[in-house]
């Protein structure tokens, strides 16, 4: 049989061939295979998409479902890919032009070449593996050829087949503000089941990630198939099971309605859509994901999440130099690395009615600019950074007296208000630009090595021509910023996780994972979170007790734990903290600091809901909440991938075990009272 290309990394296993006899293409990443085969229509079909198969095992399997699937002809399920041509005629008949195949050290890309047999549209699918990644990468380009309009009424990223099982089961999060990332699990019915975002943004109430699995899976074995978007605006995923039982969907930018008019020459490329496969469970998916951001998605994987201080909580919109500075003292008194001014800093920001727009230090809170302010938190041996929310307005501000029209608004509808803003068209060139500026400025004029860029509410009054563009101007005002400011990092927020997505994470060092910091309440929006995403990038605070939003009281203890499993920030009060609760704040900065390279950079095992593993190397960090009394668990937890010949010393008692021991007898939970909780650091000294 004919190979037109091998592209291949010896170690690493990851190749793309092509066997022209079979016009089959086959993907394949260390532990798993997928396959693309041309049916005798043209049109491309999954042929595999699981364990690894040769390309001798692989011209054995038929097409079975469409890569991209096009309205009409005999397909009437939810339709990947709809075009409205200038006649009216709708619908794709495919034709295939070819193939390319980009080889880089460890992986590759493949381009196949297709287009409509009658109508001048050029369909590209493209496929990358990259090196050492179980991760295979898809998008979507279309191009109009010829010299009239086409529409596009729907447009994918692509289209994933399950393969034949008995049954099938979805895992997915959903949630609000405040209740980010609860985690749900599930049969797939027959029919259709959507998972969107209508508002803008990537969502609280569901994120653009989907797991399916044969309902046999668990946290450590059985087969699960998963995919992620990485897009921060609309979308939509449709899920089908069809008559014969069989699972499949589709996903991509938008939600249903909007339409994109492609211009004769104009090419419209969709965001990544990447998927997953594992034979290991949900936690060897898990790891699977968080090892493909942090070397292939994060922009600087290596870079040390700092020990944030935030005023926010502290201080809402009463601020002053003066206070700042008092908050500043006790900050660096605790450990923390850099200190982040919240809201209200500028302009004549008091309240949420007024301000927003005017980016420049309010005189009369901080007379002389910010940089007295700065000048102190560099003395205290911090770092410093600050709130911005680049893309809202108050109507009540000097930027929207000026330019009313950067608003999104429709004419003869009005313009919705929420939380006393507007927001700005960042679809708009002059909008994107204007933001930029003042960003750039703000950076250049002040040394500021962090931003809290915050996004605090969906689209109204939006045409089709806004969806797409506002969202590649944010990501473009990210990029100059990161490549003017190469050692800025950048935490995304929307009103907490409201725009948690690959799309965000590869701009920003970490997401600010929910407004709510209730510890309790964490540790299920942390459960949630880091299904997918790693915990370098899950922004965890300390705050007050009793906290500001449940009003629960918790030991500082029970606070500082549940944070330290992800990139630790404190957020409270410290101006009110006692003098026992500021010695303990201080004593666990300074251990998170020991074990935040385990924590970050380590493999994540769950151990059960209200416990979590780290291990890297000879190192290994358990964290252990117990939530409430009401949940009685008092069974031991069974440590995992640890070596059952070596022996580990706890690092707190210096009491060594036997690691086949903390894998089958494991270690006590805390006592069965609210918010008690355990940490045990635990190095190997000896092994096999």
């Amino acid at each position: 049989m004919a190979a037109d290309r091998r592209l291949t990394a010896p170690h690493r296993r990851t190749t793309i061939i092509y066997d022209a006899e079979a016009r089959l293409w086959l993907l394949s990443t260390p532990s798993s295979s997928y396959a693309v085969r041309l049916g005798p229509d043209d049109a491309p079909y999954n042929a595999h998409w699981g364990r690894p198969l040769t390309i001798e095992q692989a011209r054995t399997l038929p097409p079975d479902r469409e890569e991209l699937p096009a309205e009409g002809g005999e397909r009437f399920g939810a339709a990947s890919l709809q075009i409205r041509y200038g006649d009216a005629v709708r619908g794709v008949e495919w034709r295939h032009l070819g193939h390319d195949i980009h080889g880089e050290p460890g992986g590759g890309q493949l381009a196949i070449r297709m287009a409509d047999r009658h109508y001048p549209l050029e369909i590209t699918l493209h496929y990358r593996v990259r090196p050492g990644s179980e991760a295979v990468e898809r998008w979507t380009r279309l191009r109009n050829a010829g010299t009239e309009p086409i529409t596009i009424l729907r447009c994918d990223s692509a289209a994933w087949t399950a393969p034949p099982r008995e049954d099938y089961r979805m895992t997915h999060v959903v949630g609000d503000w405040g209740r980010e990332f609860q985690l749900r699990r599930g049969p797939v019915p027959e029919a259709e089941t959507v998972l969107t975002s209508r508002r803008g943004h990537s969502g609280h109430q569901v994120n653009p990630w989907l797991m399916i699995d044969a309902g046999d899976a668990a946290e450590d074995h059985g087969e699960v198939w998963s995919t992620a978007l990485a897009w921060s605006g609309s979308w939509r995923m449709t899920l089908g099971r069809d008559q014969d039982g069989r699972a499949g969907w589709t996903g991509g930018f938008g939600h249903e309605g909007l339409t994109w008019r492609l211009g004769p020459g104009e090419e419209l490329e969709t965001p990544v859509f990447t998927g997953m496969y594992a034979p290991d469970g949900f936690g060897g998916t898990s790891r699977r994901w968080h090892d493909h951001i942090r070397r292939h998605v994060l922009p600087a994987p290596d870079r040390v999440r700092p020990v944030i201080y935030n005023s926010w909580e502290a201080t809402e919109f009463d601020i002053s130099e003066t206070q700042q500075m008092e908050l500043a003292e006790r900050a660096a008194g605790v450990g923390v690395e850099l200190f982040v001014m919240d809201d209200a800093w500028f302009g004549g920001r008091t309240g949420e009615h007024a301000g927003l727009g005017d980016w420049w230090p309010n005189p009369d809170r901080f007379p002389n600019g910010l940089t007295p302010l700065i000048d102190h938190v560099k003395r205290l041996g911090m770092r410093f950074g600050i709130w911005v929310e680049p893309e809202s307005v108050n109507p009540d501000s000097d930027l929207h007296r000026a330019h009313p029209e950067w608003v999104l608004h429709q004419p003869n509808r009005a313009r919705t208000e929420m939380r006393e803003q507007l927001l700005l068209d960042f679809s708009r060139s002059d909008v994107a630009e204007w933001a930029h500026g003042w960003l750039d400025d703000l950076l250049t004029r002040n040394d500021i090595s962090f931003l809290k860029w915050d996004m605090n509410r969906p689209f109204t009054e939006a045409g089709d021509d806004v969806w797409i563009p506002y969202i590649r101007n944010v990501y473009a005002v990210m990029d100059r910023l990161r490549a003017d400011h190469p050692d800025l990092l950048i935490e995304g927020c929307a009103s907490g996780g409201g725009r948690a997505d690959l799309g965000m994470l590869a701009r920003t060092d970490q997401i600010w994972t929910s407004d709510n910091t209730d510890a309790l309440q964490r540790v299920a929006i942390q459960h949630g979170y880091t299904q997918i995403y790693p915990a370098c990038t899950m922004g965890a605070w300390v705050t007050d007790s009793p906290n500001r939003i449940s009003a629960r009281l918790s030991p500082v203890r029970y606070r500082f734990h549940v944070a330290m499993a992800g990139a630790l920030g404190i957020g409270g009060d410290l101006l009110t903290w006692s003098e026992d609760d500021l010695r303990w704040a201080a004593m666990l900065t300074e251990q998170y600091k020991r074990i935040r390279p385990i924590v970050h950079g380590g493999r994540m095992y769950r151990l059960g809901d209200c416990a979590v593993q780290y291990t890297r190397g000879p190192e290994t960090v358990v964290f252990v909440w117990q939530p409430t009394a009401l949940r009685r668990t008092t069974s031991p937890v069974l440590l995992k991938a640890l070596d059952p010949d070596g022996l580990y010393r706890d690092e707190e008692t210096g009491a060594l075990h036997h690691g086949a021991v903390l894998m089958s007898h494991g270690l006590p939970r805390p006592l069965p009272f609210d918010t008690m909780s355990e940490l045990v650091r635990l190095t190997r000294v000896t092994h096999s």
